[in-house]
């Protein structure tokens, strides 16, 4: 794991100490997800320049270090990531007459290149990788992003040069970096709390998109093709036809693969462990498969409904691990916010930022490797909004559209204050929580078909371009009528759209800014695209089946766990930003708020920062979502 930094100069202006000197001051931003060394390499002829922060997982020693040259001396590489299968690979080139200096990963992919072909080396790796690879034979330059988008890699092309790097910061010390924010992408970033790929905050600066090569040859013609795409797996797949038994145990051999090449490490490892589903099967998994206990971690919170740290403990100790967990008091986990803007160099709006964060840091003092359960809910259906379009989609929007708009009519005609007092008929332990909100997101459902409901749910402010004052907000995939000729089942159809843009562009995010921000390498075992490929070979009952979710995980699981330490009401994992926001982060979110950079209408913050204060109604994303952008604007734009 480690940041890749870089240029390539198109004027033959700049000498090679000063493509040296650039491409080092731009690696350097990235030393927290590279702390043990960095290198860089140029080539002042043709204006290139490689730069390399690492974190040392596999190999340390000096043969595992980059910027790396093929064996025949062909091509130069700087990598962040990590292959799984590189030794299944080596043999091969060994064959073909490759002499090795080490076992890195590295020299792998670099000499594959070479014997096989760029694009055909890459369709070999299993692995999370962003790859930054010059050709000296062909004076070509590639950029290169895994499959699902776990790495991220940012890129510009200024006119006169082409800059690329892990994080945005890794651009910005550039004297030729755009700088101009791109209001239209702030106002995607209002809507779905993070920025969707291809955009980015900067306009002229984007990020590459999962499962594609860019290529720029010696003349500076540029493409940009995908080697790996959700669309062709969706298109091509074939749902089996066989006994359930039989399904779900080849997933099991198969997830368990996936949790073995991700136990590959020359450093201790372990794993996130909250006691959900998720992180539960990629626990048991790896413990069955070491002979002595593996490390585990896990974060609890004081407060009432955001704690799973004792049902980690029963899960831990049911498997074996040596477990350790922290309980984070309020304070230390408000403490954590000042320092959200250097950890995302982008607007970013996650509250659960806040505790990943945690739960990274703590890690990273027993460990520098932790697997995390990330991407089970998308694969195998685990959102509760899936499990309510099965259970009631079809008869709700069966109803004529005249009834559901009466109905959403009626519920917006009584202010929220009224459906407070009205609700408190219910008793309280009956009573769901946020209740009005719930309400008003009916209505909006009501209002629309299948596909308006699932952008509801996904959406925090539902018209930014009134709120992102000079914005026109670029529709994305959500809103392509092509999806729903793809994949005509609804609740499939999530599915699908949150793996290319929630997973992507915000638990991928979060996760890897959270982790490398403390130099911890965090590795994804349920989104191997093996198991993402199989997860859509799977019939419909074996993702939701008697209005449960996840059902061939659960069935996988319970072979390891006992189903009572399982079964509970899914819990998100964040904090109670919505309570803190009347109390003690109170002050400093009203300042944050209404902070003078003319970039948002500060009626409507108003209008809901009021209805928050007075409880009538939760606001916490909408108002997170202006706080992050704010603290975001105060670090990186005065």
């Amino acid at each position: 794991m480690c940041g890749i930094a870089g240029l390539l100069d198109y004027t033959g202006n700049t000498s090679s100490s000063d493509l040296a000197r650039l491409t080092r001051i731009m690696t350097d931003t990235l030393i927290h997800r590279g702390p043990d060394g960095g290198d860089v390499w140029v080539d002042g002829e043709n204006g290139v320049g490689l730069g390399h922060r690492r974190l040392a997982i596999i190999d340390l020693s000096q043969a595992g270090h980059q910027p790396m040259t093929s064996q025949d001396g062909r091509f130069v590489m700087v990598y962040n990531g990590e292959v799984y299968n590189a030794e299944d690979l080596r043999p091969d080139l060994s064959q073909k007459g490759v002499q090795f200096r080490g076992h890195s990963d590295t020299e792998v992919i670099l000499n594959g290149f070479t014997h096989w072909g760029i694009e055909a080396t890459i369709k070999k790796l299993i692995g999370m990788f962003a790859i930054a690879l010059w050709d000296k034979k062909e004076r070509c330059f590639y950029l290169i992003r895994d499959r699902l988008g776990i790495k991220p890699v940012y890129w510009a092309d200024t006119g006169k040069q082409f800059l690329f790097g892990s994080e945005l910061k890794a651009l910005y010390p550039h004297p030729d970096c755009p700088q101009a924010l791109d209001r239209n992408a702030i106002a995607s970033f209002v809507r779905h709390n993070c920025i969707p790929a291809p955009h980015t905050v900067i306009t002229g600066i984007q990020k590459l998109m999962p499962g594609h090569i860019l290529k720029r040859d010696a003349a500076g013609s540029q493409t940009i093709q995908p080697f790996w795409s959700l669309q062709q797996v969706v298109e091509s797949r074939q749902i089996q036809n066989r006994p359930d038994t039989e399904i779900i145990n080849d997933l099991e051999h198969l997830l368990k693969d996936a949790v073995k090449r991700r136990m590959i490490a020359d450093v201790p490892l372990g794993a996130f462990l909250s006691g959900g589903i998720d992180s539960s099967l990629v626990a048991a998994l790896m413990q069955s498969q070491s002979d002595q206990p593996i490390r585990t971690f896990s974060i609890g919170f004081e407060e009432e409904g955001y704690n799973e740290a004792k049902h980690a403990g029963e899960v831990a100790r049911h498997l074996g691990t040596d477990h350790t967990e922290l309980y984070v008091s309020p304070e230390q986990a408000r403490d954590v916010i000042p320092k959200l803007a250097d950890y995302y160099d982008e607007p970013f709006a996650d509250s659960s930022q806040i505790p990943t964060y945690l739960v990274s840091q703590m890690t990273r003092d027993h460990v520098t490797v932790a697997l995390s359960g990330d991407g089970g809910d998308e694969l195998f259906g685990g959102y509760t909004r899936y499990l309510t379009a099965q259970k009631y989609g079809n008869s709700l929007f069966a109803l004529p559209q005249p009834l559901r708009t009466f109905a959403s009519t009626m519920i917006r005609a009584l202010p929220p204050r009224a459906w407070q007092q009205l609700i408190k008929v219910i008793p309280a332990s009956k009573r769901p929580s946020h209740m009005v909100d719930k309400l008003y997101k009916l209505a909006n459902v009501l209002k629309g078909n299948q596909d308006d409901y699932y952008r509801s749910l996904v959406t925090h402010w539902p018209e930014p371009d009134q709120l992102v004052k000079g914005a026109k907000e670029p529709r994305g995939l959500i809103w392509e009528d092509s999806v729903q000729h793809l994949i005509p089942d609804a609740v499939e159809r999530m599915q699908y759209l949150d793996t290319l843009t929630y997973m992507q562009d915000d638990i991928l995010t979060k996760v890897d800014r959270a982790s490398m921000a403390v130099s911890l390498e965090a590795r994804v075992p349920l989104i191997d695209h093996r198991v993402v490929e199989y997860s859509w070979s799977l019939p419909d009952h074996l993702k939701i089946q008697h209005g449960v979710g996840k059902w061939a995980l659960r069935d996988i699981l319970y072979r390891y766990v006992p189903q009572d330490l399982i079964e509970r009401p899914k819990m998100g994992f964040g904090v109670p930003i919505d309570a803190w926001l009347r109390g003690p982060l109170k002050d400093w979110a009203h300042d944050l708020l209404f902070d003078e950079n003319d970039i948002f209408h500060h009626g409507p913050i108003q209008q809901k920062w009021d209805e928050h204060q007075k409880g009538e109604r939760n606001w916490q994303h909408h108002l997170w979502d202006i706080l992050m952008f704010n603290a975001w604007y105060r670090k990186w734009r005065t």
